[in-house]
C-alpha cells in the first residue's frame, strides 16, 4: 500500500501557498525516513542529529542537549527586537505499526503514531523556507523537543535553561488533527487540551480464606465500592458545559480463587479542561475513597501525582494564529473550537505556563486514512497536508517577526 500526493492536493495547494517556496517531496521523503526509524521518549538521538545537521546546512545557530536531547534552532535577521518561539515533537510511540506502508517502522514496537514525524518535517520545511528568504527581522527559535508522550519533555528543556538561553516572547505549536478536512485549521482561544494526572490507590485490609469472609477485613469488595462511587465524580460534581474526565486504568489485587488478599491496587488517570475543575476532582477523589474504606473497615492510601496542566491558548496569540490561518485557506476553513470529545494532554501547557502562545490543529483529512485516530496502529500522517503546515509556520515567522 502506498500513499502519494494527489495531484488535486497538490495544485490546490501551490495556489494557496505562493510566494512560499516548500520543496514538499524532500520533506516527505524526510518525513518517511523519521517513520521508519522512530524512537521513544528522551532517547531520539537520531531525530536530533538529523535536526540539527539540517539546521546547520541552512545557516542556524544549533544547540543540542537541552533536556537530554532537545535542540534550538536560531536565526537572527535585521534589527527587529522581537523573539518567536516555534515548537515541534520528535518521540514517538511504544505501539507495534499495522499500515503495511513501504516505510513502516524498521523497530518492532516502536511507531510514530501521533504525527510527531510530521512536526518534525513540517517546522524543518519552514526552517528551510524562511533561511532561504531571509524575510523577516527579529529572532527565530525552532524548538525540537523530545518525550512529548510521556509529558516530561518539555519540563526537562525548560528546567535546561530553555527560555532564559532563547528568551521568546510568544510560542507556538501544531498537532494534526484525525477527521478534520485536510486544508483547514483548528484555532481555539481558551483552554484547547486536558490536563493530565495520574493516582496509585492502594486498599489494605486483611486477608483470609476464601470460605471464612466474616474473619477478613476484604479489599476486594472495597475496590470494587471504590471504583463505582468514582463514577459520581464527573457525573455528579462537574457542570454540564465544562469537561472532565476520570478512568480506572486498571484493578490488581489477589492471586487465586480461594484466597482474600491483604491488599488490591487502583490506577486512575484524571483529565480536566479547567484549573478549578481539576482541584475539585482530585477533592473528590480523595473523599470517596477514604470514606468507602472507612465504610468496609479497610485502610486506604492515595499516592495523587499532577502530570500537566491543560493547554491554555491566549487570546491575541490566537487572534494572529487565526488571522495567519484564515490568509492562507480562507476564514471558513478555519474553526475556532476543537471537535466535541477532544480530550488528550499535551505537555507543551508546561511552555504555555511560561509564555503567551497558541497551539493550533491542522486537519489531517476524513475517511479511512486521514480519520484514523492517533495512537492507532494503522495510523499514519497525512503528508499532503506538510505543506501547508509548513507555510503556517511560515506565514507566522513573517507575520510576528517585524521590526
Amino acid at each position: 500500500m502506498t500513499r502519494e500526493l494527489s495531484l488535486q492536493t497538490t495544485k490546490l495547494l501551490s495556489r494557496l501557498l505562493p510566494p512560499i517556496e516548500i520543496d514538499t517531496e524532500a520533506f516527505v521523503d524526510i518525513r518517511r525516513r523519521i517513520h521508519a526509524e522512530p524512537e521513544l521518549g528522551f532517547e531520539v538521538s537520531a531525530t536530533s542529529e538529523l535536526v540539527a545537521r539540517l539546521l546547520r546546512e541552512w545557516g542556524y545557530e544549533v544547540h543540542t542537549g537541552i533536556g537530554r536531547t532537545g535542540v534550538v534552532g536560531q536565526l537572527r535577521l535585521g534589527s527587529g527586537t522581537r523573539r518567536l518561539g516555534i515548537r515541534a515533537d520528535m518521540d514517538a510511540l511504544p505501539i507495534v505499526e499495522a499500515t503495511g506502508l513501504p516505510y513502516a517502522s524498521r523497530q518492532h514496537g516502536r511507531m510514530h503514531a501521533c504525527d510527531h514525524d510530521g512536526h518534525t518535517a513540517i517546522l524543518l520545511a519552514a526552517a528551510k523556507a524562511l533561511a532561504k528568504s531571509r524575510d523577516f527581522d527579529g529572532t527565530l527559535n525552532l524548538i525540537f523537543q523530545p518525550d512529548e508522550e510521556n509529558l516530561c519533555g518539555a519540563r526537562a528543556m525548560i528546567a535546561d535553561g530553555l527560555f532564559e538561553r532563547f528568551p521568546c516572547d510568544a510560542v507556538y505549536a501544531l498537532h494534526n488533527a484525525p477527521g478534520v478536512p485536510a486544508g483547514s485549521f483548528i484555532v481555539q482561544a481558551g483552554p484547547v487540551t486536558l490536563s493530565s494526572d495520574v493516582a496509585d490507590v492502594t486498599i489494605q485490609g486483611k486477608g483470609g480464606h476464601g470460605a471464612m469472609p466474616h474473619r477478613a477485613q476484604d479489599p476486594v469488595v472495597a475496590a470494587a465500592a471504590t471504583v463505582t462511587a468514582l463514577q459520581s465524580v464527573v457525573a455528579r460534581n462537574v457542570a454540564p458545559d465544562d469537561t472532565a474526565v476520570l478512568s480506572v486504568g486498571f484493578i490488581r489485587g489477589g492471586a487465586t480463587h480461594n484466597v482474600i488478599p491483604q491488599s488490591v491496587a487502583l490506577g486512575l488517570n484524571v483529565r480536566a479542561a479547567r484549573p478549578e475543575t481539576r482541584a475539585l476532582v482530585e477533592s473528590r477523589i480523595r473523599e470517596i475513597v477514604a470514606l468507602t474504606a472507612q465504610a468496609h473497615g479497610v485502610e486506604a492510601s492515595i499516592d495523587y501525582r499532577p502530570l500537566v496542566p491543560p493547554v491554555v491558548n491566549t487570546e491575541a496569540e490566537s487572534r494572529l494564529m487565526t488571522e495567519v490561518c484564515a490568509a492562507l485557506v480562507g476564514a471558513d476553513k478555519v474553526a475556532a473550537t476543537v471537535p466535541r470529545g477532544f480530550a488528550g494532554s499535551e505537555d507543551f501547557a508546561w511552555m504555555l505556563a511560561e509564555l503567551p502562545g497558541c497551539y493550533v490543529l491542522l486537519g489531517n483529512g476524513e475517511g479511512e486514512f486521514g480519520g484514523c485516530m492517533v495512537h492507532n496502529p494503522g495510523y499514519d500522517f497525512n503528508d499532503e497536508v506538510l505543506p501547508l503546515g509548513a507555510a503556517c509556520w511560515v506565514r507566522l515567522a513573517q507575520t510576528y517577526l517585524v521590526a
